[in-house]
């Protein structure tokens, strides 16, 4: 059985002047303010990449948790963080790479700890959906 989840966005006027809105069917945003200026010029608001890197980070948090205990480590905490890339393409912009960052610390093998880590890299769904290469720093303890 399929889970479906709904975010929405609204949009008004031109791709520079114009403003929008992002929301999430839980309500954990509503309204979200979002632009151009916003995306491009380093204003205050949200985005589409942050978005993306939130949720990448939160997907690949979750599917590491997974792993580590399939692995074996105890009291396991997890911080990550996914930078999300956009470059100009042409006449538009791609988004070309999501690179984690991710700090874990617990009780078990640090071998076994990087093994988790690189099967939670490619197999969290956030990661499988991604069409853009994902990288990762890692640090443990």
């Amino acid at each position: 059985m399929a889970i479906t989840r709904t975010g929405s966005a609204k949009w008004q006027g031109g791709i520079k002047d114009g403003k929008g809105e992002v929301s999430t069917e839980s309500g954990a945003l509503s309204a979200q303010p979002y632009g151009f200026s916003m995306r491009f010029e380093g204003d205050k608001g949200t985005n589409p990449e942050e978005l993306i890197g939130a949720a990448h980070a939160a997907c690949f948090s979750m599917a590491l948790s997974g792993q580590l205990e399939k692995a074996g480590v105890r009291n396991a905490s997890i911080e990550t963080s996914s930078a999300v890339s956009i470059e100009k393409d042409g006449d538009g912009f791609t988004i070309t790479k999501a690179h984690l960052t991710t700090r874990i610390s617990g009780e078990g093998d640090e071998a076994a700890i990087r093994t988790a880590a690189e099967a939670a890299k490619t197999g969290c769904p956030v990661s499988k959906l991604l069409n853009a290469e994902v990288t990762m720093d890692l640090t443990v303890g």
